[in-house]
């Protein structure tokens, strides 16, 4: 028994294979919008979910691209407070190797 599908009761679930959708024949021609083919829609939503995908891994690489930048940044304002550091501690060994010399002078 091959009896065709309704909309409630499809005789397949298969987009493909179903016949394609057509304007109502009581309206007059031209009112209604002509069919179209849905190749272009299909490739235009792979291509979008395949750019929706790629979206958080463009994301994540601006991200470390921002933080990468900002290390650049303090690289040398890092630099600066090692230095000083270093400095401020060469200037206290200094002092108290003239303050031995000085004790062992006075002696």
């Amino acid at each position: 028994m091959s009896t065709a599908g309704t909309i409630d009761r499809p005789m397949t679930h298969d987009p493909k294979k179903q016949a394609p959708m057509k304007a109502p024949t009581s309206e007059p021609s031209g009112s209604a919008i002509s069919d179209f083919t849905t190749t272009g829609a299909t490739g235009s939503r792979q291509n979008r979910t395949r750019e929706m995908q790629l979206i958080p891994e463009a994301l994540a690489r601006a991200h470390m691209h921002e933080r990468l930048r900002e290390a650049e940044e303090h690289r040398p304002a890092a630099r600066l407070i090692a230095a000083r550091r270093m400095q401020r501690r060469a200037e206290r060994a200094s002092l108290r190797a003239r303050r031995a010399l000085a004790i062992a002078v006075m002696q």
